[in-house]
């Protein structure tokens, strides 16, 4: 009990700041004995809490996104539904063998964003065009990533947060804080719509009591991590961002 209390509130930290906390708890409660599916399940409904604490904690980076955010929502919402639906028809191993793929590259749109977005603001100036429009192109391609992020977070969550500030990275000229802030939202959103449907769907194969831990240990983590997190500069963030996905792929390659 104490060590998946102590899980959820490195989960819950670790989401609000960078958006792999599963990479903690899932680890944890497979190495404990819980089912894979049981522990994917359980640890999404858990780390709701963390995902509300850590959102309020960046309430104020979320101002002047909403124009933008009115479209990535529903993206995360009808994604989440069907990577929820996924985890619940298909053999986790399935996907579970793209994720080190996915995790790879989303490291590597970490890195490469600041020069991604030089080559976008340099393409915007050079049209005649403010640095800070988004292109319908762009947007089209931004929900899009969106929804396919939905898709994976629903079924399997680890790493989604790094998954979302990769696409947003590429295609938003943003300050990392900001997006920060917006993947925390969209993370709950997806949170919430898995936690929503295995609840319903898959309600005894939950085990709550492991759900409970996680769920207070993250509302904690989630607080501390979005305060601190909020302190670090754009390329210390994304320095943390890039090691914990590091780890957060060591783990998966042999937990």
């Amino acid at each position: 009990m104490v060590l998946i209390a102590l899980a959820g509130v490195g989960a819950g930290a670790i989401n609000a700041i960078v958006g792999s906390g599963t990479l903690i708890t899932f680890p944890t409660l497979v190495t404990l004995g819980f089912p894979p599916v049981t522990a994917t399940m359980s640890n999404a409904v858990g780390l709701v809490a963390g995902g509300v604490s850590g959102t309020w904690g960046y309430r104020r980076e979320l101002r002047g996104q909403w124009d933008r955010l009115r479209w990535q929502l529903p993206a995360s919402f009808i994604g989440a539904a069907g990577g929820a639906w996924l985890l619940l028809h298909l053999p986790e191993r399935v996907f579970i063998q793209v994720v080190p793929g996915l995790l790879v590259l989303a490291l590597v749109l970490v890195v490469l964003g600041p020069r991604i977005q030089n080559w976008a603001k340099t393409r915007a100036e050079a049209d005649g065009r403010s640095a800070d429009h988004v292109s319908a192109a762009r947007m089209t391609a931004l929900v899009a990533g969106t929804f396919l992020v939905g898709v994976y977070g629903g079924y399997f969550t680890a790493a989604q947060g790094i998954l979302l500030i990769a696409v947003m990275g590429a295609l938003l000229p943003e300050d990392m804080q900001r997006m920060n802030a917006a993947k925390n939202l969209l993370s709950l959103v997806v949170n919430i719509v898995a936690a929503v449907g295995y609840t319903v769907v898959a309600f005894d194969r939950i085990s709550w009591a492991a759900a409970g831990l996680i769920a207070v240990g993250s509302l904690i983590g989630g607080f501390l991590g979005a305060h601190y997190g909020r302190r670090l500069s754009p390329t210390a963030l994304r320095a943390v961002i890039v090691v914990v996905g590091l780890i957060g792929l060591w783990r998966l390659l042999t937990v």
